[in-house]
């Protein structure tokens, strides 16, 4: 999850380390506006039941304008010049709370060129635990590879893909049983490279969508996403099959790479892929666009989706915590609600909702400090602040926390808890491998213990993995050709919570695809939610606790520093805090 929860889009909290929502929120139906105007964006929740007459009298008296509106949950943004808005909203009796989105500076036409996408160094990556830190190839893989033949049992780098083997999912495992052809997975992401030819046999560009509007810089006048190169119009809205992050791609591959004779496969080869895109390239996950992407999937027919993220501003969303002003307990209050409306939206229809559990190495069962919110500029000079004593019962980090939603935390090659992943008793609901590349004999950095995973070309030319011939030159990507050498694609090894979450969503999509029932409505297979998570947790491996449970960490960084953690392991082998019901498993999830 920054964040793709959790590196912006990775994780941070939840995802690869950083990008919490953001990357697992705020933001911008519509570009926000900016901060000489005095204008304002705010994300309004009304009460249930309100109508659409009763909404637009209640912000207009407010002194708002509604920009747009998801009446499927009762949320609106609102633009407003009134520095009194947020009082006066919540003098009226249909609106229940409000969040303000953070205020973006206008950009000026000189910005909108080509930018670069700027990956974190390695080794700081390794300090922050990372969900994307690179993973090099490993003994005897090479930097190119070619497919065998045209109807391969496996794809060329299967053997790199420890992750597969661990959950069952193989030529000779799950595949030969069920590929979940014709289920579909949402992916809320970064968004996802159509193009990619291990990702665009199964991609579904009519039904994909993007909810979000590219930030270039923010009030501080620090980047966000970059300047504005896709649309030759300066609008900032990338078309639906676009990522210039590379977290949703590598997510999306994850879940439904087809077995087609180059690269990798994913957990269900031939399931959809529609990208449902809430997160900003730079891995910033606002409100207004998950609620939408949610409520969306819940109408088209979306069998399950992955949040590989946390919703910004706030990793926590505490409702009354005493370090916060009380504008901004209620703005945390307001997310919540809000969010968990969208969620049962969404999961109510059959949508299967799987999340990363977060990057941040805590248990969520604990009390806990946040240090990262709020994570995104309100007015020039604003900084996250150090909120200490969160109580559980009263903070919540969404979507992994949110009703409805599995959590999923991470495992590496041998099966133990990344150190990195967080965790807790009645937190975490099922494992899932996520790479660890310090899960070695002696904890030195394995770059091959990560997951392998598409890896879009716009992106790897950016941070500089190839060079101007398509060649790979540094050692956490590869090149993978068809047999004929004609098609060729890159992939890249990333580890976090965000690549466990995807490996979740592939099995629940198996289990739609082997148990659900045709649904003549809207398409494809249909099975509720409950019990795509019921079967999901039951035929997960049951996963002791570490013996001692409160289990050390070493790492060794390539600096030559040595890095201890110690994380303890509460519950029982069924049931506990670092595998909730257990790994999850492709075969046993379909009755094999």
């Amino acid at each position: 999850m920054k964040k793709p929860i959790f590196r912006r889009a990775g994780i941070a909290s939840a995802c690869a380390i950083a990008i919490g929502i953001t990357a697992f929120a705020g933001s911008p139906v519509s570009a926000a506006t900016g901060d000489d105007t005095g204008e304002r964006e705010f994300v309004v929740l009304f009460a249930e039941g309100t109508s659409a007459a009763a909404a637009q009298a209640a912000v207009q008296a407010a002194g708002g304008t509604i920009v747009s509106q998801n009446t499927d949950v009762g949320v609106a943004t609102v633009s407003t010049t009134d520095a009194g808005f947020a009082a006066a909203a919540a003098d009226q009796s249909v609106i229940e709370g409000t969040a303000q989105n953070r205020v973006i500076a206008d950009v000026p036409d000189t910005h909108k060129a080509t930018g670069e996408a700027v990956k974190e160094d390695a080794a700081e990556a390794d300090l922050k635990a990372d969900a994307n830190v690179k993973a090099s190839a490993g003994a005897g893989a090479g930097a190119n590879a070619k497919g065998k033949g045209s109807a391969p049992t496996a794809d060329p780098l299967a053997p790199l893909q420890w992750d597969m083997k661990a959950i069952g999912a193989t030529a000779d495992g799950s595949y030969k049983y069920e590929k979940g052809k014709g289920i579909v997975v949402g992916i809320l992401d970064t968004g996802v490279d159509g193009s990619h030819p291990d990702i665009a046999p199964n991609f579904d560009a009519a039904r994909s969508r993007n909810f979000t509007h590219d930030i270039p810089f923010d009030a501080n006048g620090d980047e966000i996403d970059g300047p504005c190169e896709e649309d030759p119009d300066g609008s900032c809205d990338d078309p639906a099959n676009v990522d210039e992050d590379g977290h949703g791609t590598h997510v999306a591959s994850t879940i439904a790479s087809p077995l087609n004779g180059i690269g990798i496969a994913g957990v269900a080869p031939e399931a959809t892929i529609v990208n449902l895109r809430a997160g900003q390239d730079s891995g910033y996950f606002f409100l207004q666009p998950s609620i939408d992407a949610l409520t969306y999937a819940g109408k088209i027919g979306v069998d399950v989706v992955n949040m590989s993220y946390y919703v910004d501003p706030w990793l926590f969303n505490c409702a009354n915590h005493p370090a916060d002003s009380p504008e901004d307990q209620q703005e945390q209050r307001t997310i919540v609600t809000a969010m968990q409306r969208a969620l049962d939206y969404a999961r109510h229809r059959g949508v299967t909702l799987v999340s990363a559990a977060g990057n941040g190495a805590s248990d969520y069962t604990k009390v806990i400090s946040d240090s990262s919110s709020p994570d995104f500029a309100d007015v020039p000079g604003e900084i996250a602040y150090t909120r200490d004593l969160l109580d559980p019962a009263s903070c919540t980090s969404m979507p992994s926390e949110g009703r409805g939603v599995i959590s999923v935390s991470s495992t590496g090659p041998s099966s133990r808890k990344a150190y990195y992943s967080d965790y807790g008793n009645g937190y975490i609901d099922v494992a899932a491998p996520g790479g660890d590349v310090y899960d070695t004999p002696a904890g030195t950095r394995d770059y091959s213990a990560g997951i392998l995973a598409a890896y879009p070309k716009v992106v790897a030319e950016a941070e500089g993995a190839i060079d101007a011939d398509g060649n790979v030159v540094v050692p956490w990507a590869l090149k993978s050709c068809d047999a004929s050498g004609a098609t060729c694609a890159y992939y890249q090894y990333l580890q976090g919570t965000s690549m466990a979450s995807p490996h979740a969503a592939g099995v629940a999509a198996l289990i739609v695809g082997k148990y659900g029932v045709r649904d003549f409505l809207r398409g494809g297979d249909y099975l509720p939610a409950e019990i795509t998570q019921a079967r999901l947790e039951q035929s997960a491996v049951d996963t002791a606790c570490p013996v001692p449970a409160a289990f050390t960490y070493t790492r060794t960084l390539p600096s030559g520093a040595v890095v201890t953690a110690t994380h303890t392991c509460e519950g029982s082998k069924g049931s506990n805090g670092f595998y909730g019901k257990g790994i999850v498993n492709a075969l046993k999830a379909i009755g094999r």
